[in-house]
């Protein structure tokens, strides 16, 4: 998904534009998505692309909605050394929004944790389409 950073900021609100196109970081606890208990998926808030399923997500207690797995291909990674120690970073496939990180101290039965942030997600319940 092509798109010029003119476009992007257009397209998205400037919170949601410095965390998907700067990766930025939101404030821990302060996603409404944290709180999101009912059926249905997260998708990317840049493109639509589906992330996660409700069945996926897990209270980490980190104060990020944190996954256990993804959808199979809809994220790729890259290494993030920005805080001198290397993370595992993840980014949509599709239109390149930075999500989150990725690490290996969660949830059965993966072992992951997607640690993402609300502001690059949206919320689909099930019954509803994505926009």
């Amino acid at each position: 998904m092509e798109r010029s950073d003119a476009q992007w900021r257009e397209s998205l609100a400037p919170e949601r534009y410095e965390v998907l196109r700067c990766e930025g970081t939101e404030r821990p606890f302060t996603s409404p998505l944290n709180h999101e208990h009912r059926a249905g998926r997260f998708v990317c808030a840049g493109c639509a692309q589906e992330l996660f399923t409700a069945a996926m997500k897990y209270d980490s207690g980190t104060g990020w909605p944190s996954f256990f797995q993804a959808v199979e291909g809809a994220l790729a990674t890259r290494i993030d050394c920005k805080l001198l120690m290397p993370r595992t970073e993840y980014h949509c496939a599709r239109c390149g929004g930075h999500q989150g990180h990725l690490f290996d101290d969660g949830h059965s039965p993966s072992g992951k944790r997607y640690c993402n942030n609300g502001l690059a997600l949206r919320f689909v319940p099930d019954g509803e389409l994505s926009s």
